[in-house]
């Protein structure tokens, strides 16, 4: 695991670091193939880091995959919102300067991290995980506070009451401070482990004193007037007991692990390899939902810097902004799925993307309405983040749950191959459409820009619901039989 971790941040190093070094001048002559080939690494490293999370979450944390994908992965969508902090810190109004610091860090910063918790990148052989509930509230309230300070900071108004570097240290101190929650629990395991190995020595102990004492005091006629026959029987009978008394036990045990064993696979649809999922109907509505959905909300988040610019708005805030409600829409489901999973209810996940994909194909359609606060920019980039950040996080859960576990890391991987062909389709269709209105200099402002091209995703989006409603009614009787499972137990 943490070599692959580290090759992936390397490809990154790789990938975004040359196209730095030929932002500064270090580097000449880069060919448009060259920097196609570049990006292309910077993207698969992505990918690389993706999975090994996501593999170590799911292995890990098997009865709460869904939660702990949320946690995580909701940090994830703030990512955006990092860099830009750092990069206002250093370089406030320089837009040259800040692109360069965004490669930098971009090459840097992840193979830094990654090199850091290398050491502790690892899968636990669990049985099963016991959910802690005030570790879980105190994340959740760190969580929700790191967001709500990070939504502040993208608001106009609210941001001129922090200097960049506050927000840059607020942000930093918030991002740690999850982390002294399970150094607690370690430590508290650790101590209550040596505690009962003391407790366990004393009984010992105890019980070994009284023997002697017990058989020192023994009459000894009462041992010479018994008959060996008799010694033996009483021998015999003792270790048939014993023997009998471990068997039923080790049979327990085993039939405790078989059961666990049992709902593990059970909360799966099949087991099946890549070559299998590829025939299966449900894994293209699945691929085609994903294109509809999560790529065509990154498409989208890729173009907002021209968008703002079209707009005359700024775009540092409004990818502030969809980078902060898009850490609040990974951690949804992972609240929804702790408190239904409470009473002993599973939620359908393609239900769950039905419900998010209605309003983020609304917010491209609410997008044509012409404003002069640029009020509904804002709130459909919030919106289409919050969905896109949900659904990022569901689609790990219900890889998992249509495909299996144990191919995972291939499975989701050729799913998430949408995300560069939709990437490039649409964006070359939404690139076609802008050049058609700019001006001599290359340049276009209004609402005209992206209007067809806001029709085309909104449209395309409300197909990709209709057939996420199709992959409901598929797996409908799968998850009927999850909840009459949850209600029996």
């Amino acid at each position: 695991m943490w070599l692959v971790l580290i090759l992936g941040s390397s490809l990154g190093l790789i990938g975004y670091g040359v196209q730095y070094l030929f932002l500064i001048g270090r580097v000449s002559n880069l060919s448009y193939g060259a920097i196609f080939f570049l990006a292309m690494l910077a993207g698969n490293s992505i990918c690389w880091i993706n999975t090994v999370c996501y593999l170590v979450i799911i292995r890990n944390f098997p009865l709460d995959s869904q939660l702990a994908v949320g946690l995580t992965g909701s940090y994830q969508g703030l990512s955006a919102k990092i860099y830009t902090d750092i990069v206002d810190v250093f370089y406030p109004c320089s837009n040259v300067e800040r692109a360069r610091a965004y490669l930098f860090l971009s090459s840097v910063l992840p193979l830094t991290v990654s090199v850091i918790v290398a050491p502790v990148v690892r899968v636990i052989n669990t049985v099963k995980t016991k959910r802690e509930e005030v570790a879980f509230i105190l994340i959740l309230i760190i969580t929700t506070v790191t967001g709500a300070f990070a939504i502040m900071g993208s608001m106009g108004s609210a941001s001129s009451l922090l200097s960049p570097f506050t927000g840059a240290v607020g942000m930093v101190a918030l991002l740690l401070a999850p982390l002294p929650i399970p150094l607690g629990l370690g430590l508290r395991h650790q101590i209550r482990k040596l505690a009962g190995e003391k407790i366990h020595i004393e009984e010992t102990n105890s019980v070994s004193m009284d023997k002697t004492e017990s058989e020192v005091t023994l009459d000894i006629s009462d041992i010479i007037s018994e008959s060996p026959s008799e010694s033996f029987e009483l021998s015999f009978s003792y270790t048939s007991e014993k023997m009998n008394g471990d068997q039923q036990s080790e049979s327990s045990t085993s039939g405790d692990d078989k059961i666990s064993e049992t709902n593990e696979i059970n909360s799966v649809m099949e087991e099946i390899g890549v070559k299998v999922m590829l025939r299966r109907l449900n894994f293209w509505l699945y691929f085609f939902v994903y294109l509809f959905a999560v790529t065509l909300g990154l498409v989208f988040f890729n173009n907002l810097g021209q968008i703002a610019e079209s707009r005359g708005r700024s775009a540092s805030s409004l990818v502030s902004l969809s980078s902060s409600f898009g850490f609040f829409g990974r951690l949804i489901p992972s609240i929804a799925d702790y408190f239904v999973s409470r009473r002993k209810y599973k939620i359908s996940r393609p239900a769950f993307v039905v419900a998010l994909m209605v309003p983020t194909g609304a917010a491209f359609f609410l997008l044509l309405v012409k404003d002069n606060t640029a009020l509904w920019l804002y709130i459909s980039t919030a919106t289409i983040g919050v969905c896109t950040g949900a659904i990022t996080s569901i689609s790990v859960s219900l890889t998992t749950e249509l495909f299996g576990t144990k191919n995972f890391g291939v499975n989701h991987n050729v799913l998430v191959i949408n995300i560069p062909i939709g990437s490039f389709l649409f964006g070359y269709l939404a690139a076609i459409v802008y050049r058609k209105e700019v001006n001599a200099k290359g340049k276009c402002f209004g609402m005209e820009c992206y209007r067809n091209t806001f029709i085309l995703w909104g449209t395309l989006c409300f197909i990709g619901t209709f057939l996420a409603l199709i992959l409901y009614a598929r797996t409908r009787k799968f998850y009927n039989s999850q909840r009459s499972q949850g209600n029996r137990s």
